[in-house]
């Protein structure tokens, strides 16, 4: 019985050692292996840059809000500053063309303007450690990126 208990205990310290040695891949690192792929198209299209941008930032956001950790939400939305001017530049010079009802392009733009308004107040929420405001706001920014790529994104 002995030898028994003493093999188990032997074998859950080498589990042990194998899971503690072994670092699991993040959905960030994840994420930003899948982002490689993209790299090439964002750099040369706005849009895409902007969308990428945002997809990374919302990621950090909604962790940052479940964790009520306002420093890093105010972090998240600092890195999507200047992004919808260089969207909005490249609509009017013709570089982005949307995906999708592109004939729309000035209900996208509206669209993407109260967007990033939400984004400042969630940012003033941030700077409040307001926890219910920021909840109520990144869910208003969730339901906003559903409407715009349900009407814009193929």
């Amino acid at each position: 019985m002995k030898s028994g208990f003493r093999n188990m205990v032997l074998i859950s310290l080498s589990f042990l050692m194998t899971v503690l040695t072994v670092k699991p891949v993040s959905s960030h690192e994840s994420y930003s292996l899948k982002s490689r792929a993209t790299a090439t198209i964002s750099e040369t299209n706005p849009l895409m840059s902007e969308m990428t941008a945002l997809d990374r930032a919302f990621r950090d956001i909604v962790s940052a809000v479940v964790l009520d950790d306002s420093d890093a939400v105010q972090r998240a939305i600092a890195s999507m500053r200047g992004t919808r001017e260089k969207t909005h530049e490249g609509i009017h010079a013709g570089t982005v063309v949307l995906p999708k009802n592109a004939v729309h392009v000035k209900d996208f733009i509206e669209m993407d303007r109260a967007f990033h308004d939400k984004l400042e107040a969630l940012d003033r929420a941030a700077r409040h450690n307001n926890l219910r405001e920021m909840q109520r706001i990144t869910h208003q920014l969730m339901n906003a990126c559903v409407q715009c790529h349900q009407m814009f994104r193929k």
